[in-house]
C-alpha cells in the first residue's frame, strides 16, 4: 500500500501503478504488460536473485533478469500501426549536417518553468498525480540551450522516475554529448537550443499541434535533422 492510499491494492493495482501511476518507474512499468500470474513469477524470482547477489556480491543477474523480462513484454505485437514511416534519409553525411536536439525528458532551465497548467513550481510528486491531467493536454515546448550548465537544467515529468535524469541529465537529454560530439566533428552543427516537452502528453494532439510548430520552427533554423530522444 503506497503511502497516499487509505485502502489495500489489489495485486493487479499493485503491478499497475509501475506505469503512469503512483510508483511510476521506467524500469519496471513493462509489469503492466504481464499477467498477474506471471508478474507474481517475476517479482518472487526477483527478491531470490537479489539475496544470491548479496551472498555473491554480483548483482548482474538481477539486471539480466530485469532485462529479460522488459524484452518480454516489449517485443509483443502492439496496437500501435503505421503504413508508413515519417522518416526521411539524410541529405548529407551527418558530419557536414546542422542538427537539432528534440527530448520528451521534461527539462528545462532554471528560472524558466514552463509552469504546466498555470501551476508555480510544480513538484514532481504532484506531476506523477497529475498524469491524467498531462495525457490530456498538448505538450509544450521548452527551449534549453545546449550548453546549459548540469547545475541549471531542472527535469520534471509525471511519466518516469526522474532520479536518474536528476543525477546524468544525458541519460534523457543528451546536450552535452552532442556538443562534445559536434567539437569533434562526428556531427558538423548543433542548434544551439534543444526543445524539450513532457511525453505523457495527448498523442493525437502531439501528432496535429505541436509536432508540425516544432517542424516549422526546426525548418525555420535550416535543420537537417534531429535526434529524438524519447523519456
Amino acid at each position: 500500500m503506497s503511502d497516499t492510499q487509505t485502502t489495500p491494492e489489489t495485486f493487479a493495482e499493485f503491478k499497475n501503478s509501475f506505469s503512469y501511476g503512483s510508483r511510476t518507474d521506467l524500469s519496471f512499468k513493462f509489469l503492466k504488460g504481464l499477467p498477474d500470474d506471471a508478474a507474481a513469477t517475476f517479482l518472487q524470482e526477483l527478491l531470490w536473485k537479489l539475496g544470491d547477489a548479496f551472498d555473491a556480491g554480483d548483482y548482474s543477474r538481477v539486471y539480466e533478469h530485469v532485462r529479460q523480462g522488459q524484452i518480454k513484454v516489449y517485443s509483443e505485437p502492439t496496437h500501435w500501426k503505421y503504413d508508413d514511416v515519417p522518416f526521411t534519409p539524410m541529405r548529407r553525411p551527418l558530419a557536414h549536417s546542422r542538427l537539432a536536439l528534440v527530448a520528451s525528458s521534461g527539462h528545462f532551465v532554471a528560472g524558466q518553468d514552463p509552469q504546466p497548467f498555470g501551476v508555480k513550481n510544480m513538484t514532481q510528486a504532484e506531476a506523477v498525480r497529475r498524469i491524467g491531467d498531462f495525457v490530456r493536454e498538448p505538450p509544450v515546448l521548452t527551449e534549453v540551450p545546449c550548453h546549459t550548465p548540469h547545475a541549471q537544467l531542472r527535469v520534471r515529468h509525471g511519466g518516469y522516475d526522474i532520479r536518474g535524469a536528476e543525477s546524468d541529465p544525458n541519460v534523457v537529454f543528451p546536450a552535452a554529448h552532442l556538443v562534445q560530439l559536434q567539437h569533434e566533428g562526428v556531427i558538423g552543427e548543433l542548434l544551439p537550443h534543444a526543445y524539450t516537452f513532457v511525453g505523457a502528453a495527448a498523442q493525437q494532439r502531439l501528432l496535429k499541434e505541436t509536432g508540425p510548430r516544432l517542424v516549422e520552427l526546426l525548418t525555420q533554423q535550416r535543420a537537417e535533422g534531429a535526434l529524438l530522444v524519447p523519456a
